[in-house]
């Protein structure tokens, strides 16, 4: 069998695990959206079913042998030998798993999503700490699985941003924290800002117009998505003709719902641009969990958060709601969108706290991987950090370690990358603003295209092609420098606190 032959039978094969694989995540949405209490316990099992088989038909030795064989060859394009060379280390991972292990760790994070639900809605972390805590374990056993050469963490975080291990991570916060301290003392001595108007009665389905419209206006195609409503904010994808949004609305919170949307939309954007030729293939994947967050941290601060997004989009706003906002000129409108407040939910947190969320998390992941830290001490420790370091105090689990989606999910390793993905945003936001210098002014008339063309011709259209310091390199001309994200932040809130 020549080349050709055999890589569209491996394209054959992997896209029908995809298959497989897309047909669980719609049962995931699902579940996250519409389905109904009772039906819970068997969705876990048809949930763990098919990740179960899907495992199973990847780890089989022909296809370990099929991409063996290809890895070989020397008559592949690049773009062909990239996903063959992908599809076998994401092999060589997976073969260390048994189906046994994966419908385990399916069933454990089914169990665990649901009493997360019922936590919060009993605002206990008791009612989740033991599911949680079967998770955890299964986290730690597959840090072991994997392996890892300093620290078990580092298996779990290289999931989500191959490379990625707590010597750089700890090395990017120790350098970012006396930077953000810095600012963040400066901006205490200024007057507060006034965003009270924020807290005002809006109505869920007139914000949920708003929303809407929004992502119709930064680029998200509704005939290949939609959106709806779920406890904890997501994105997720079935092939790049479905992705799917959700966002949460409290009435007397407008922010919540619009920077949601927003934060949501960048996700959607980079699934909706992904290759649709390398459907089921690594190329037709994101890059990593840090890339896919600079995306959404791109719409949501630099572009959702700045002036000239508002100076186009306000008028609709008061449109909207004429009784909240028009005795709310632009300016206090804009000032009031980004006050630097210390805060108790990460999702609501201003761009310069938020990352003191985001280390408390990381450190907190670190300590129960390692077992330095036991899972029913976690209400406390969270507690002690947030006032330590945010200077709040916590007032319930609700309010505290209940509030994230993610460990219900098992995805330990991930809360990094949104500071990491903040990080890269601004970075890249300044090779668009150095290509285009006009582009403030192109915001402002509610060109958006602009934005969007630049991320799908360096970011999109490249999936897995690159891992994550490399498309950076490739995109913006320079490795990862976090000194973009300190300019970026120093400049806005200056002009922000002192104009």
């Amino acid at each position: 069998m020549d080349s050709n032959q055999q890589y569209l039978q491996y394209k054959n094969i992997v896209q029908k695990i995809a298959d497989v694989k897309y047909a669980s995540a719609v049962l995931q949405w699902d579940q996250e959206t519409y389905l109904p209490v009772k039906g819970n316990i068997f969705r876990g099992q048809q949930i763990a079913t098919l990740s179960e088989m899907a495992h199973e038909q990847f780890i089989d030795n022909k296809v370990g042998d099929l991409l063996n064989d290809l890895a070989d060859k020397n008559d592949l394009g690049h773009k062909e030998k990239r996903n063959v060379l992908l599809s076998l280390e994401d092999y060589n991972r997976s073969k260390k798993f048994t189906p046994a292990f994966i419908r385990k760790l399916s069933v454990a994070v089914n169990k665990s999503y649901h009493l997360w639900i019922r936590a919060r809605k009993e605002n206990s972390f008791s009612v989740f700490r033991n599911a949680l805590h079967e998770v955890i374990e299964l986290k730690r056993q597959e840090a072991d699985i994997i392996g890892y050469k300093a620290h078990p963490y580092d298996a779990l975080m290289n999931d989500y941003d191959k490379g990625l291990t707590v010597e750089i991570t700890d090395a990017l916060f120790n350098s970012l924290r006396p930077s953000l301290s810095v600012l963040l003392d400066k901006i205490k001595e200024q007057s507060p800002i006034d965003n009270s108007f924020l807290h005002r009665h809006y109505e869920k389905d007139k914000q949920w117009e708003f929303g809407i419209e929004i992502l119709k206006r930064i680029g998200f195609d509704f005939e290949a998505g939609r959106q709806d409503t779920s406890e904890h904010p997501f994105t997720t994808n079935f092939n790049n003709k479905d992705v799917r949004v959700t966002t949460r609305i409290k009435e007397n919170d407008f922010g919540n719902m619009t920077w949601s949307c927003i934060h949501e939309g960048g996700h959607a954007l980079y699934e909706q641009g992904l290759p649709e030729d390398q459907y089921g293939l690594p190329l037709g994947e994101y890059c990593s969990v840090s890339i896919h967050e600079s995306q959404s941290r791109l719409w949501e601060n630099c572009i959702g958060r700045g002036l000239s997004f508002w100076k186009h989009n306000y008028p609709l706003l008061r449109e909207k709601f004429p009784d909240q906002l028009n005795d709310i000129p632009l300016e206090k409108f804009y000032k009031g969108i980004n006050k630097v407040h210390p805060s108790l939910i990460r999702t609501e947190a201003d761009e310069l706290t938020y990352h003191f969320h985001v280390m408390i998390r990381y450190e907190l992941e670190k300590k129960l991987i390692e077992g330095s830290l036991a899972t029913s001490d976690i209400p406390e420790y969270w507690n002690e950090q947030y006032f330590k370091y945010l200077g709040v105090k916590v007032p319930d689990d609700l309010n505290g370690c209940l509030q994230d989606v993610h460990w219900s999910h098992g995805s330990f390793g991930y809360f990094a990358t949104y500071s990491i993905g903040s990080l890269y945003a601004s970075q890249m936001y300044a090779a668009i603003k150095k290509l285009t210098p006009s582009l403030e002014d192109e915001i402002s008339s509610g060109q958006n295209q602009v934005v969007l063309s630049w991320l799908r011709q360096h970011i999109y259209q490249y999936g897995r092609y690159y891992n994550s310091g490399d498309l950076c390199l490739h995109a913006t001309g320079e490795s990862l420098n976090s000194q973009y994200f300190i300019t970026y932040t120093t400049e806005k809130f200056s002009k922000i606190y002192v104009s």
